[in-house]
């Protein structure tokens, strides 16, 4: 049994990674299979991933595009779809800002591929990460549309833009280190694209894991009370018939026994208006003590980099 404080990194360097490193890297969390990636394990994991449906992967990835369109009945075409999961910008009368994840966007090919304002996007995207859109674009491919330009804005150009604007289409990645309580509250802010360290495939008992389960220190109870005493008594328990369970069971299965406390991994990923509306609730004096134990000081690193958004706020004491 290994007990650890729970603690969060904002990934950062994710931003400056391609598209391919970033979505191999965020998804390997949830198998922990992380010393699987090399300089070309990106391709055929993303392939699997796809082939498989597992689409929440494609999520962690996002790209801004400004679209210039020659005929506003383009424009109208696209309101009028609906398109899921984008942020959409007018900038001018014929001129779009549109951010989405992969998966956004494979999807809005999917779902409209007729409208010629999508041919334009996915035509643009294809050319440049064609490993997204190769399984489902037609054989003979996507012709360019005449009329619909295209262009990837670079992430210091998002950074750029007024405060509004930044809060919807700036993204970034926080990958937390908590118990499952706390887990399971975060993913309720749907907006947000999430990958969980899963109990399904992760065998606690191998030699990687330490052969033990990790638990997370309870902030409730302070080490050497009677009370934190009962926990770790109990987490003990847990982790020998865990343990016990896994010589004749699958991991899915052994991980019933398996409680609140045990420490899991969460990639949350959500724009600026997204992180506001966490802070907001999560750090609020009715949140769970544990959810404030990592959201506070998150909310005043946030502050530190990126203050025209995140400056104003201020916890509940």
């Amino acid at each position: 049994m290994k007990v650890i404080p729970p603690s969060y990194e904002i990934l950062t360097d994710l931003d400056r990674q391609s598209l391919a490193v970033r979505i191999e890297a965020c998804g390997r969390l949830c198998y922990k299979s992380e010393d699987k990636i090399s300089a070309d394990s990106a391709p055929p994991f993303i392939r699997r991933i796809l082939k498989h449906g597992h689409n929440s992967v494609a999520e962690m990835a996002v790209l801004t595009l400004k679209i210039d369109i020659d005929r506003e009945s383009h424009i109208v075409q696209l309101f009028s779809v609906l398109p899921k999961f984008l942020q959409i910008d007018r900038l001018e009368k014929k001129a779009l800002l549109v951010s989405g994840s992969v998966r956004a966007f494979r999807e809005l090919f999917q779902s409209h591929g007729n409208l010629k304002i999508v041919k334009g996007i996915t035509h643009y995207l294809a050319e440049r990460h064609p490993l997204f859109f190769e399984d489902i674009l037609p054989k003979r491919g996507l012709l360019l549309q005449e009329g619909v330009l295209v262009e990837k804005l670079p992430l210091a150009e998002v950074d750029a833009l007024s405060s509004d604007l930044l809060a919807k289409h700036r993204y970034i990645a926080v990958r937390f280190i908590v118990n499952r309580a706390v887990t399971h509250e975060m993913v309720r802010h749907r907006p947000c694209s999430f990958l969980q360290e899963s109990q399904r495939y992760c065998r606690y008992s191998d030699s990687k894991f330490g052969s033990q389960v990790t638990f997370i220190k309870p902030l409730f109870y302070e080490e050497g009370s009677a009370e934190y005493q009962l926990w770790e008594t109990a987490m003990l328990e847990t982790e020998r018939l865990y343990v016990k369970l896994l010589e004749t069971s699958t991991p899915q299965a052994a991980r019933t026994v398996l409680p609140n406390s045990c420490k899991t991994e969460l990639i949350v990923y959500g724009n600026f208006l997204q992180w506001l509306h966490m802070f907001k609730l999560r750090t609020s004096m009715g949140a769970d003590p544990s959810m404030r134990e990592v959201m506070i000081p998150l909310l005043e690193d946030f502050k530190i980099l990126f203050p025209s958004v995140f400056a104003y706020l201020t916890p509940e004491k």
